[in-house]
Formats: structure tokens, C-alpha cells, sequence
């Protein structure tokens, strides 16, 4: 009897945990600040030369940051982690759609090291 207690109590502890675990870790629109910088003319200008796009692929890419960016400002807004996922899955899915296989590369690593650095200079400044 005291071992359905103890694992009903077990079970109600796991729960109080992950619902404070997950108030704690609310989404933060500083991790995203590398998207916002995407619509940056100077830096877009700078992808483009990476990337070696051509004129058709950086008004295509321009359309897709510009749609990237209000997707995400909704979904921020929203506080709703699933829907800035879905952004993040858009942007880069339109991205290898419009880009060849080794632009789409260089592209994901340029995202991947943009994100991270945004991330490494957040927790530098605390």
C-alpha cells in the first residue's frame, strides 16, 4: 500500500519538475537575433557574395528573410515555441529549395556559427 502511495507521489513530484522546468526555459527572442540580421542590407549583401548566389537566388533568399522575419516576430509574440521551430523549418527549407546543394551548405553553417556566437555573446555579457 505504501509503495502505491510512494510511486503516485513519484510520479506528482516528475510533473511539479517539468512544469517548472519548462516556465523556466520561456522562449528568448536573443536567440534569434541572427535571423533579424539576415534582412541587414550589408550582411545579406555579404551571404549573397558567400554563398555566390546569383540575382534570381538573392531576390528569392531577400523574400524568403523578409518572410522569415514577421513569421517570427508572430511567433515570438505568441510565445509559442512549436510555431518559431515551424519559422526556423521554413527558412531553412525554402533555403536549400532555391540554393544548390554546396551554397545550402555554407548556408547552414553561416545560420548554424550565427546562432551560436549570438548565444556565446548573451552569456559572456552576464
Amino acid at each position: 500500500m505504501y509503495y502505491l502511495k510512494f510511486q503516485g507521489m513519484k510520479k506528482i513530484l516528475v510533473l511539479v519538475m517539468v512544469a517548472c522546468a519548462t516556465s523556466v526555459f520561456a522562449i528568448n527572442p536573443s536567440n534569434y537575433k541572427a535571423v533579424y540580421k539576415l534582412n541587414d542590407e550589408t550582411t545579406f549583401n555579404s551571404l549573397v557574395r558567400y554563398l555566390n548566389a546569383d540575382n534570381v537566388q538573392a531576390e528569392q533568399l531577400k523574400y524568403v528573410f523578409e518572410l522569415t522575419e514577421n513569421k517570427l516576430k508572430s511567433a515570438l509574440n505568441s510565445d509559442n515555441e512549436a510555431a518559431v521551430d515551424k519559422v526556423m523549418l521554413f527558412n531553412v527549407g525554402n533555403a536549400k529549395y532555391i540554393l544548390s546543394d554546396s551554397q545550402y551548405k555554407k548556408y547552414l553553417v553561416v545560420l548554424n556559427l550565427s546562432i551560436n556566437n549570438e548565444n556565446d555573446e548573451f552569456l559572456t555579457q552576464k
